[in-house]
């Protein structure tokens, strides 16, 4: 390695290193050539650090190398004041031990598949070597687990631009090879888990760079089957999904099956490392509980056994396994990533609330990995303040432009074709031209619904004005217009084709501009084009900060972004952003007593009896080998009694009624989080969550004239949640064909969504607003919001 070192003192600073490089160094030479002699060159001041593994005169990237001081960028001084403030890069990081450990296990060559203007394939090569954050929280994680061996869990809480697909890579390999002092593996299998269906490409590939030697590493991306196989074979690295894991013990009696044995659908007793990647509430839910149970194996077998017969209840050994996997597990370590922690992600994954490694927002957007999108975000109130600089434009007609402009003002647009114009004529005046002209756009719509219908007002405007816009949309499932009987819209029929899987890819290209969204993508997609953001739907807390950070990703030439909310106020997504700016605060503690008082008041409802919760739970916890299909009917048949008296009641007092269905919501929220932090030994409560689990969606479906008030009366910011409890849709039977003790996912507890009242009135805007809305540059708007 190299390093230019400045000293302040004599006029000279790190910025006088950089350009060094840049300007003086040639990149032709063999010590500073790419992949040779030298792999990383540093420029260094008595304040600041800055690291490059690749010259290329003026192109030259540094990355900072820095620790951070107070969530912020830089560095802090010496505490013993006795030294600068990049004494660790000296004292620390280069240090013997250090740097053999760096060049043996961290530096590695990237190859990255990417596509030209022209949409050709091309391949990238860089050379990574570690930011001084991904140094020290692999380090510092690689150490507590070696101290503390197995059975503990570790939250990292590093913002969007940290690196974190390299930083899981690092900690993945170093975990697989962990020793204790007796010289044993520590963990014998690592498990590289993300909820989402579509396994992250980008993070796959990175640890599966690391290691090429055969059987190391193995990526599921085909079927539960695989993933059995290489849990049952002790992996020493696994990738895969969430959702394979409540098919596990399934696919483990089949191989049993075929290889003649007699199978249990257990794994043996092993000690395993869990790296969550995005660990949020959904952590929480069934199908997490369902990996547990799957790596618990033997282990989890046997304790539930234990209880089982020191309660004398030999026969409910499923029970207690279903209790026994909701808490911690002593052959499991949970390494769990996140940029914006919840309250529940901290006490379940957090030490003392607390996060074991923390890289924050502001840090990030100081050191230039991310943009700050709150910088130019606008309400649309505040959008046409600023168009009213138009009227001292010289170049506008005065008379004409401040006639047409007060029109405009006046006529908010409240409804989807009025929203539209806006839109498109603001992207096609401003947005299109940012990036060097490549700069995309999203629109944030409030359902699946209201997606369709602004697709298909997108694509009428754009194709009456001529413009050279495309749009694509982004939805679940099919959607039935009310206003089209038998009609039904799905997310490749409207895109022409295209699949979902390729969207993304199509998106990136030159041919698209726009895309509209309903809940997809506003999570963990990375696009560096998407300059602009559209917002009519309600967000708060961490879903603002989640839909919103889609535009921060950076680009070359991606000066800023801009944000037009057609709902919100702006000191609403301040406040949301406040939480995760410097670092996670811990939301409203939950009351666990709360959770009992529910119960309490769900049991003297008599909306169903004990009898009938024992009845279905016996069926429930039944031995795999004695289910059968008629199961289905009896568990059926337990819960009929209570949906036909919560139907009753429902009839003579609604709003009682659905303010009970609110409480029954709130203790299964409650009670799936709880039980993850607290070690219940209370076998009725785990009963009783099984029995409400499926009774709920059993219930006739909510009128959508009902009173909010009385849908979320019960809301569960009242236990300390900051969620309100949603209702379940209709759905009376337990689907066939699934373990009836294993549902994929759980019910669908989907709320309704509530539709915002529309204004009927169509906005026309004239070609003179168009002309005032092009007119009005950037560096108008941007000094019109400093004033």
């Amino acid at each position: 390695m190299t390093l230019e070192l400045k000293n302040p003192l004599t006029g000279q600073t790190v910025e006088d290193a950089r350009r060094q490089y840049q300007q003086d160094r040639d990149p032709r030479e063999p010590i500073f050539e790419f992949k040779r002699r030298a792999l990383v060159r540093f420029a260094v001041d008595t304040e600041s650090v800055l690291m490059t593994t690749r010259l290329a005169g003026a192109a030259t990237r540094f990355l900072p190398f820095n620790k951070g001081c107070g969530g912020a960028a830089g560095n802090p001084p010496d505490p013993a004041g006795r030294t600068c403030r990049t004494a660790y890069l000296w004292e620390e990081v280069l240090q013997c031990g250090s740097l053999l450990d760096m060049l043996a296990r961290f530096i590695h060559l990237q190859v990255d598949e990417k596509r030209d203007d022209r949409g050709a394939k091309v391949k990238a090569e860089s050379m990574i070597f570690p930011r001084y954050h991904q140094l020290e929280a692999v380090r510092m994680l690689v150490d507590a687990a070696g101290r503390e061996g197995v059975g503990h869990n570790y939250l990292v809480e590093h913002s969007a631009g940290s690196g974190k697909s390299n930083t899981i890579g690092w900690l993945a390999h170093r975990l697989a090879s962990l020793h204790d002092a007796a010289n044993e593996r520590i963990f014998d299998s690592v498990i590289v888990v993300t909820d989402r269906v579509v396994l992250d490409q980008q993070l796959q590939d990175t640890i599966y760079q690391f290691e090429h030697k055969r059987g190391v590493v193995q990526r599921i991306d085909e079927s539960s089957r695989q993933l059995a196989e290489a849990l049952e074979n002790a992996v020493p690295v696994i990738i895969t999904t969430l959702q394979k894991f409540p098919f596990v013990s399934r696919q483990l009696l089949k191989l049993a099956e075929d290889r003649g044995e007699e199978g249990t659908g257990v794994l043996p007793a092993r000690r395993c490392a869990v790296i969550v990647d995005e660990a949020h509430s959904s952590q929480g839910g069934e199908t997490a509980t369902d990996l547990k149970q799957v790596l618990g194996g033997e282990g989890l077998r046997e304790k539930a056994k234990k209880r089982a017969a020191e309660e004398g209840r030999e026969n409910m050994e499923e029970l207690f396994r279903s209790m026994a996997k909701r808490s911690r597990q002593a052959n499991l370590s949970f390494f769990a990533f996140t940029a914006t922690p919840k309250h529940k992600t901290l006490a379940v994954f957090g030490r003392g609330g607390n996060p074991a490694h923390r890289y924050t927002m502001r840090q990030a957007i100081e050191e230039g990995f991310i943009l700050d999108v709150l910088k130019h975000y606008t309400s649309y109130k505040t959008y046409f303040q600023l168009l009213k600089a138009c009227e001292d434009d010289p170049n506008v007609e005065r008379k004409r432009a401040a006639r047409e402009l007060a029109r405009f003002m006046k006529l908010h647009p409240h409804n989807i074709a009025q929203k539209t114009e806006v839109m498109v004529e603001h992207f096609q005046a401003v947005t299109r031209h940012r990036i060097g002209g490549r700069a995309k756009a999203m629109v944030v719509t409030g359902s699946r619904l209201e997606a369709v219908r602004y697709k298909q007002s997108f694509d009428h405007y754009i194709q009456q004005k001529g413009y050279a816009i495309k749009s694509l949309v982004a939805f679940s499932g099919k959607v039935e217009d009310d206003r089209l009987a038998g009609v039904a819209y799905t997310e490749p029929g409207m895109n022409h084709g295209i699949s979902e899987k390729e969207l993304p890819e199509k998106f990136g290209t030159q041919e698209y501009q726009v895309l509209l969204v309903a809940e997809k993508y506003q999570t963990g997609f990375d696009q560096p084009l998407l300059h602009t953001m559209y917002v009519d739907k309600r967000l708060a807390g961490i879903q603002a900060v989640q839909t919103l950070s889609r535009l921060n990703r950076v680009h070359p030439r991606k000066e800023d972004t801009f944000v037009l909310d057609f709902v919100n106020e702006r000191e609403e997504i301040q406040e949301a952003f406040k939480a995760y700016y410097e670092g996670a605060e811990m939301g409203e503690e939950v009351d666990p007593a709360r959770m009992y008082a529910i119960k309490a008041e769900l049991d003297a409802s008599g909306v169903y009896l004990d009898e009938e919760v024992k009845r279905f739970c016996k069926i429930y916890f039944k031995p795999k080998r004695r289910q059968s299909a008629l199961d289905h009917q009896a568990m059926n048949a337990a819960l009929d009694p209570a949906v036909s008296r919560f139907t009753i009641r429902r009839g003579k007092e609604e709003e009682e009624a659905e303010d009970w269905r609110g409480k029954v919501q709130a203790f299964l929220n409650l009670y799936a989080f709880l039980s993850q932090v607290i070690p219940y030994q209370d076998s009725d409560l785990e009963r009783l969550y099984v029995f409400l689990r499926y009774l709920a969606p059993s219930f006739p479906a909510v009128r959508a004239d009902l009173s909010t008030a009385s849908m979320t009366r019960c809301s569960l910011s009242s236990t300390g949640c900051r969620r309100s409890a949603k209702v379940p849709s209709r759905s009376r039977k337990v689907r066939r064909g699934r373990s009836m003790g294993r549902p994929r996912s759980g019910p669908a507890w989907r709320g309704r969504s509530r539709s915002r009242s529309r204004n009927s009135s169509t906005l026309s805007m004239s070609a003179s607003v168009r002309t005032s809305i092009r007119r009005t540059s950037s560096s108008s708007i941007r000094s019109s919001k400093r004033r």
